[in-house]
């Protein structure tokens, strides 16, 4: 067994493709030498900004000898076909074999392939990874034909073992495979040779380049916080700038500066922004003050005087940087203490979707939204309307221009400084929450309404122009959007009706796009209908009367007398609604199936939560849910299960009989008529469980009527265990049929449990 190390050194390459490179190096690599019929024990990639690196252990010497028989044609077929045959296998007319078959004789094509040297086979491999390597973004230079992410400049290919180690002979555009590689480009620049993966390791160690990057980000972030306490302040954790740093260096150094005076009254999130985007600085505060007061840079050398320049120059640059931060800062409060007036009417001539109208109609949707939602999540009404009209507002600021991601933070600074109440400041900050799956969950009133009304409308107005997700296609993250509803609603307990609030809103968004469900033949003289301000957004009343009289009156045609015109406009209002109940319907099922897979990954089976979706109330997400669980925790009893399989025994016999017979056993079944002990216990508990699940469901206490309906599997085995439901005596039989309509009443009451699995 051998060793193979292999190193592909370059110009700097971009920190964000190192960790996919690393990977991307091992698969391609180490697929390529299985396929030719080599194997190995282990293998590690790593990388610096100049080199990408792999080390592959117990690598077999040779591949094996293959020996492969193919059947072919005929030996009465066409010559075409015996031909195509020998190109296939490379072999000639002789060298094919005849054998008996049940058709007669036919060619066999005995093909052996022997063992292949590894460094044969390495070559091979290596040279194709590198021309075709999957680099998002890729350069040629000089007159070669080789594309790589920055120019390559050396292969470094070895294979070593007990016996020492050999140079895997490879030429890729005139680059030839050597042993030596080189290190720090300032430190220890000169070129020395390696006979193995440790030795590679150490004396890169020694000429200032730290190959592994997790061994780079820990020495970064412990060098890092050593600096901050020395200093009396903390560093503020940023694992992603942490990763990006180490991809940035190879010889880690860490300095720390301050910030000067004139900078510390920004808030802390543009202080931090700032220096992370445009420096890569890690921010640092001050604990008492909770300010961000400096910073720590991370050199890629080292200097005589310890950094003092390199700070120097870092501190000038960043002088120019957060000047850049307090012109817009200082801007922006202007406009804001001044009502943000000059942003809302900016956002008039900002176009949302074509089809959906500008941001501004976006958000006065959303308002009137936020105004239905607050009271189903206790917030003010006009609290949640002004809030939804302000949190936006932020998107014309030149503070979030330079820093988009700031979006709603700075919105909740500004709201303060127009001095809105504090409940309008944060739901500007937390409207746009939950972004993804790790970030928090309002749960303050007014911005959980915002929240909802932002992401509903977001939802439902490209269901109302039709831009759905497909497949894997979500231009518009929709189904993040149904997520970011879905945690809100759960998260905070909200009790609302879903398809209400999806109808509506997406009335709202047929009226910002009315032209996308006016067909041709309601367009008189030319023109379309000019929609009048007070009958789009009249939404409540849409087949008033009132509504269609202006409707009618806004239609523009001569030809028409106002009857007619008004007939045209009941068949408009018509057809809207039509869609809108369609669209709304189709949205509510999406949910569905986004909340199967959130509810998934909670544990819940997917049955169980069919089983909840087909019972009323389906688009109260939070009863829905409650419900989910209850069943879900009595399944996992033992009488929970079995009573399920009891349950599907009624009703197959039910409905088996209830065919047969053509009559429906429902009308109810008499304790008189019961012959056996087990009969009259059933009738009996079947009561009990009656008193207990009505009134349970009634107060939603699901998991109280799950365990009276689960308690009634004993007597139902027993029942089905010592009782003929086909008797011959036709009196008996229907009753006992009508009891098991009442057994498949009283269990689907609770869930629909026919759509449980097994």
């Amino acid at each position: 067994m051998s060793d193979l190390l292999i190193e592909l050194f370059s110009e700097e390459i971009p920190a964000r493709m190192q960790a996919r490179a690393r990977e991307d190096l091992k698969k391609l690599v180490t697929d390529g030498l299985v396929e030719a019929g080599l194997t190995y024990a282990s293998a590690g990639a790593f990388s610096t900004p100049r080199r990408l690196t792999l080390a592959v252990e117990g690598l077999s010497a040779e591949s094996r000898a293959v020996r492969e028989e193919r059947k072919g044609p005929n030996v009465s077929a066409p010559p075409a076909a015996v031909e195509g045959f020998l190109r296939s296998t490379g072999l000639t007319l002789e060298q094919l074999e005849k054998r008996a078959d049940k058709k007669g004789e036919v060619y066999f094509a005995v093909i052996e392939k022997p063992g292949r040297k590894a460094h044969e086979i390495i070559a091979e491999v290596l040279e194709s990874v590198i021309r075709t390597f999957p680099w998002p973004k890729s350069m040629r230079w000089g007159n070669g034909s080789l594309r790589w992410v920055r120019p390559l400049h050396s292969i470094l290919c070895l294979m070593s073992d007990e016996g020492g180690a050999e140079v895997v002979p490879l030429s890729v555009d005139g680059i030839v495979s050597g042993n030596t590689t080189r290190g720090h480009r300032f430190l220890s620049p000169g070129a020395f040779s390696v006979t193995s993966f440790e030795d590679y390791a150490a004396k890169l160690k020694r000429a200032h380049v730290i190959l592994d990057s997790a061994e780079r980000e820990d020495a970064i972030w412990a060098e890092a916080q050593t600096l901050a306490f020395a200093a009396g302040m903390e560093l503020v954790e940023d694992k992603g700038l942490l990763t990006e740093v180490a991809g940035l260096v190879e010889w880690p150094v860490p300095l720390i500066g301050r910030i000067a005076d004139d900078f510390l009254g920004l808030p802390p999130e543009v202080l931090q922004t700032s220096m992370k985007e445009h420096q890569k600085f890690f921010s640092v505060r001050n604990p008492k003050t909770g300010r961000i007061e400096g910073f720590v840079t991370v050199a890629n050398t080292t200097t005589a005087d310890h950094g003092e320049t390199i700070l120097k120059g870092n501190q000038k640059v960043l002088a120019a940087r957060l000047s850049d931060a307090k012109f817009f800062w200082e801007n922006d409060l202007r406009v804001a203490k001044s009502g943000m007036g000059e942003w809302e009417e900016g956002l008039k001539a900002v176009t949302f979707h074509n089809k959906l109208g500008s941001q501004a109609d976006r958000i006065a949707r959303i308002a009137a939204l936020a105004r239905d939602i607050a009271p189903m999540v206790g917030a003010d009404a006009d609290l949640a309307e002004r809030a939804a009209r302000l949190a936006k507002l932020d998107l014309r600021s030149a503070m979030v221009g330079e820093f988009p991601e700031l979006q709603g933070l700075m919105g909740m600074y500004y709201a303060r400084e127009a001095g809105e109440p504090e409940a309008v400041a944060l739901a500007a900050r937390d409207h746009w929450r939950p972004k993804g799956e790790g970030d928090t969950v309002p749960t303050d009133p007014v911005s959980v309404a915002v929240a909802l009304a932002d992401k509903i409308d977001t939802l439902t107005g490209f269901w109302a122009i039709d831009e759905k997700p497909t497949g894997s296609k979500d231009p518009f993250a929709l189904r993040r959007a149904a997520l970011g509803v879905i945690r809100l609603v759960l998260g905070n307990g909200v009790r609302a009706d879903i398809l209400a609030l999806f109808s509506a809103a997406i009335r709202r968004a047929n009226a910002d796009s009315l032209h996308t469900f006016v067909d041709e033949d309601v367009i008189f003289d030319g023109n379309h209908l000019g929609w009048p301000q007070f009958f789009l957004y009249s939404l409540s009343d849409w087949a008033s009367p009132e509504a269609i009289d202006y409707l009618a009156r806004a239609i523009n045609s001569d030809d028409l007398n106002f009857d007619e015109r008004k007939a045209a406009a009941g068949n408009i209002a018509s057809r809207i609604m039509a869609g809108s109940v369609e669209e709304t319907n189709n949205l509510l099922a999406f949910f569905h199936d986004r909340l199967k897979v959130f509810l998934k990954d909670q544990g819940i089976r997917h049955d169980v939560i069919d089983a909840c979706l087909a019972m009323p109330g389906n688009d109260d997400l939070t009863l829905l849910v409650k419900r989910a669980t209850a069943l879900q925790a009595t399944l996992q009893t033992e009488d929970g299960a079995n009573l399920v399989q009891g349950t599907k025994r009624a009703s197959n016999i039910l409905t088996q009989a209830e065919a047969k017979d053509g009559v429906e056993y429902s009308f109810g079944a008499d304790p008189k008529f019961a012959e056996t002990d087990e009969e009259r216990a059933l009738f009996a508990a079947l009561d009990a469980a009656e008193q207990t699940i009505a009134p349970a469901m009634k107060a939603e206490d699901f998991a109280t009527a799950m365990q009276a309906m689960a308690a009634l599997r004993a007597p139902i085995d027993a029942f089905f265990t010592a009782t003929q439901i086909n008797t011959e005596n036709q009196i008996l039989r229907r009753n006992r049929l009508n009891l098991l309509h009442r057994i498949r009443t009283i269990c689907l009451s609770v869930a629909d449990l026919t759509k449980l699995d097994g």
